[in-house]
C-alpha cells in the first residue's frame, strides 16, 4: 500500500511516501524550488516522491495532510475574540487568506493533486486525510524510532492549539498524554527572542542557540520574573502582556523591550554583548523546561526511552543535556523535527494508526535510513552535465577518490561533497556537505566568511566515526543526524592563558580551544554527528582515508550552501555554489573538480540578489 503524506502552507513544505510501512522517499520543496523554507504546495517533492517509488498518483491508496486546518481556524478565531478589540490589524491581515483558501482546504488540495494525474477525476483521486499538528510530529517521532515502547515529547511553536504535547507510543499505537495549548509555547518563547535579537523567526533560531555561549545568563530571572512561570514538572504559563503575537504583526512589544533594556535589535546590525545575554539567557530557561519535562514524563510512565519531535526538538544543546542528565536510557530525535516531519508522520499515522498495521522494531536501528532519503545522480549523468558546461574535471575510482580528497583536505582545502541520496531535514549529514580539517584553526572563520558568507560566531559542526566518537567527545551513543551536543574529552582540551582570559564575547571567537578548534564551541562542547558505515559508506570511506593520512577520524561538516540559499540538491545546484563560493575542490559522486581549473560562470547572477538573507 502507497502513502503519501505531504506538509505544506506554513514553512518547510515537503512530502513522503510510504510504502507498507517503508519510507520510501521524502524531500523538502526548497530543495528543488530553491526557495527556503518554501511553503508552497509541495509539487516537485511529490513528482520526486512518486519517480522514486516509480509509481503515478493512481497508485496510492492515502493523500495525508499534516495538520487539521479547522482545528487551527477555530483557535484563531478564539484567539481574536479573547484579545479583542486588540488584533484587529492581524485579524484582517490573516483572514483573507484563510476564507479564499485554507477553510476550503480538501477543495484546494484536490485541485493541486490533479496537476500530478491527468487521468484522473476530484472523484477518482485517492482518499485525503487529515492528521493532527503535534499528531504527524509524535508519529514522526516515535514511528521510525529503534524502540517498542516510548514516551514522545512534541514541542514547537504551535499546532492547532498544542504547543507542547506528550504521547505514550507502544507497538503500532500512540496514545496523547497531557498537552499544553496555545499561547503559552517555549517555541513562541524562543522564537520572540529570535525576532527580539534581530535574526529571522522560524529560521533563525539556531542562530541564537549559537550566539548563547559568547553571553552571560544574566536576563534569566527578568525571564522567570515577567515572561515565564515555570512550575517544577517543567509546565509553564507565558505572561502574555509582554507578548504581541497573538494581535500584533511582531513578536514582542514595548513592555518586552522596557524589560530587556531598549527595542529590538535591526537585522544585520552589529551584534553587541546584549544579544549574547539574552540569547544565553533564553537557551538556558529553554534546556530547563526540556530537562523538567522529560524528568515528568519518566517519572509519570516509568518507559525507558524517549522520543522528539517538533522545532524545539532542533536544540540540540538542550537534547544533549536531557542524554546526559535526564533519566532515560536512550534518546532518539526526528532528524526533520520541524513541519517537514510532518509529512513522514502523517504518512505514517495513516498506516499504523488508521490501518492498524504493526510495526517492525530492529533495536538499535531506526527506520528512516540516515535520513538520506532524497534523490541521487549517477556519474553519467553528472559527467554529462560537467561536459555541456564545459567544466574540467577527473574521474576516479573509489580507492583513489577517498585518497585524494583526503590528501585535500589534509592539505587545508575546503570540499564540495555531493554523494548519494540528498538528506531529509535541515541538516547536511555527509550527502550534501561542505567539509573541511577540523585541526585547521583557520577553517571556522575561512567556512563562515569565505564560503558561506555568515557571521562569524556561527559554529560547525564535527562528523566522527562512530566508533572513535567517545575518544574526541563525552558522548557514547549515536548521533547520526547531528542533533546532540557533548563536550570534547578533557585530554583534547587547550588551556585558556591569562591574557586570553580577560577577553569577552566575540573576541574569544578565534581563541582555539582543543586540538580540533574549528569544532569546538567557546564551552568546550561540540555538536556531534556520528558516521555509520551502514546508512552511508561512501562518508564514511572517507573518514577513514582521512584517519589514515592524518591520525584523526573528524571532519567539519556544514551544509552545501551560501547564506539564505537551500542545502543543494543537483549538482548544477552544487557545481553553481562552488563556482560563487572560495571552496577549493568539488567532488561530485567520483568526478573530482579543482577550482583553479574552472573557468567563471557565464551570466550567473549575484547570489546576494537571488537569496534573502536568512
Amino acid at each position: 500500500m502507497n502513502i503519501l503524506g505531504i506538509s505544506a502552507f506554513y514553512h518547510d513544505s515537503a512530502a513522503c511516501l510510504v510504502r507498507d510501512g517503508e519510507i520510501i522517499a521524502a524531500a523538502q520543496e526548497e530543495r528543488f524550488t530553491r526557495k527556503k523554507h518554501d511553503p508552497g504546495f509541495p509539487h516537485k517533492a511529490i513528482g520526486y516522491c512518486l519517480r522514486e517509488g516509480k509509481i503515478e498518483l493512481k497508485d496510492v491508496r492515502y493523500l495525508v495532510f499534516y495538520d487539521k486546518p479547522l482545528v487551527k481556524f477555530e483557535r484563531l478565531l478564539e484567539t481574536y475574540l479573547a484579545f479583542a478589540p486588540r488584533g484587529v490589524q492581524s485579524f484582517v491581515a490573516a483572514m483573507p487568506v484563510w476564507l479564499k483558501e485554507k477553510l476550503l482546504l480538501k477543495s484546494l488540495l484536490q485541485k493541486e493533486f490533479l496537476q500530478h494525474a491527468s487521468d484522473l477525476t476530484t472523484s477518482s483521486l485517492p482518499q485525503i486525510l487529515f492528521s493532527e499538528h503535534h499528531e504527524s510530529h509524535a508519529a514522526s517521532a516515535f514511528f521510525p524510532s529503534p524502540y517498542d515502547k516510548a514516551v514522545v515529547l512534541c514541542m514547537d511553536g504551535v499546532g492547532e492549539w498544542a504547543t507542547t504535547s506528550a504521547w505514550l507510543g507502544q507497538g503500532n499505537t500512540l496514545t496523547p498524554l497531557w498537552e499544553i495549548p496555545f499561547p503559552h509555547s517555549i517555541g513562541l518563547l524562543y522564537s520572540a527572542f529570535t525576532y527580539y535579537t534581530g535574526f529571522k523567526v522560524n529560521s533563525g533560531e539556531y542562530k541564537v542557540m549559537g550566539l548563547a555561549p559568547y553571553g552571560e545568563p544574566k536576563y534569566v530571572k527578568a525571564i522567570y520574573e515577567h515572561l515565564l512561570d515555570l512550575k517544577p514538572d517543567g509546565t509553564f504559563r507565558l505572561n502574555m502582556d509582554y507578548f504581541n503575537y497573538c494581535t500584533g504583526l511582531t513578536m514582542t512589544g514595548d513592555k518586552f523591550d522596557d524589560v530587556f533594556g531598549g527595542p529590538p535589535r535591526k537585522p544585520e546590525s552589529k551584534l553587541t554583548q546584549r544579544e549574547m545575554d539574552l540569547a544565553r539567557s533564553v537557551q538556558e530557561v529553554t534546556e530547563e523546561v526540556m530537562l523538567r519535562l522529560s524528568r515528568t514524563l519518566h517519572r509519570e510512565t516509568g518507559v525507558e526511552h524517549m522520543c522528539m519531535a517538533g522545532g524545539v526538538a532542533l536544540n540540540c544543546v538542550g537534547n544533549g543535556r536531557i542524554l546526559r542528565e535526564g533519566p532515560f536510557k536512550g534518546l532518539w530525535i526526528q532528524p526533520a523535527a520541524g513541519d517537514a516531519g510532518g509529512a513522514l508522520g502523517a504518512a505514517l499515522t495513516a498506516w499504523h494508526q488508521y490501518e492498524q498495521q504493526p510495526r517492525k522494531v530492529t533495536s538499535g536501528k531506526d527506520g528512516i535510513k540516515g535520513s538520506y532519503l532524497g534523490p541521487s545522480h549517477s556519474n553519467e549523468e553528472i559527467e554529462a552535465y560537467l561536459k555541456k558546461v564545459d567544466a574540467p574535471y577527473v574521474r576516479l575510482n573509489e580507492n583513489q577518490l577517498y585518497t585524494r580528497v583526503a590528501e585535500e583536505l589534509a592539505a587545508g582545502k575546503v570540499v564540495g561533497w555531493l554523494q548519494g541520496r540528498m538528506e531529509f531535514g535541515p541538516r547536511a549529514l555527509g550527502g550534501r556537505s561542505i567539509l573541511g580539517d577540523a585541526r585547521n584553526r583557520d577553517m571556522q572563520s575561512v567556512m563562515n566568511l569565505k564560503i558561506k558568507y555568515r557571521e562569524s560566531f556561527r559554529p560547525f559542526a564535527p562528523s566522527v566515526l562512530r566508533e572513535r566518537v567517545s575518544d574526541y567527545f563525552v558522548l557514547d551513543a549515536d548521533s547520526p543526524y547531528m542533533l546532540l551536543v557533548a563536550p570534547v574529552v578533557e585530554k583534547r582540551r587547550l588551556p585558556v592563558s591569562s591574557a586570553q582570559d580577560g577577553l569577552w564575547g566575540i573576541e574569544l571567537l578565534n581563541i582555539p580551544r582543543s586540538d580540533i578548534p574549528a569544532v569546538t564551541h567557546l564551552d568546550y562542547s561540540a555538536r556531534i554527528q556520528t558516521v555509520h558505515q551502514e546508512t552511508n559508506p561512501r562518508y564514511y570511506a572517507l573518514l577513514k582515508a582521512f584517519e589514515a593520512k592524518t591520525g584523526h577520524a573528524v571532519l567539519v561538516n556544514t551544509s552545501f550552501n551560501v547564506r539564505g540559499e537551500p542545502i543543494v540538491s543537483t549538482p548544477e545546484d552544487a557545481y553553481r555554489c562552488f563556482m560563487r563560493t572560495e571552496m577549493d575542490v568539488l567532488v561530485l559522486e567520483n568526478c573530482v573538480l579543482l577550482k583553479a581549473d574552472q573557468k567563471p560562470l557565464e551570466g550567473d547572477s549575484d547570489w546576494k540578489k537571488e537569496f534573502e538573507l536568512d
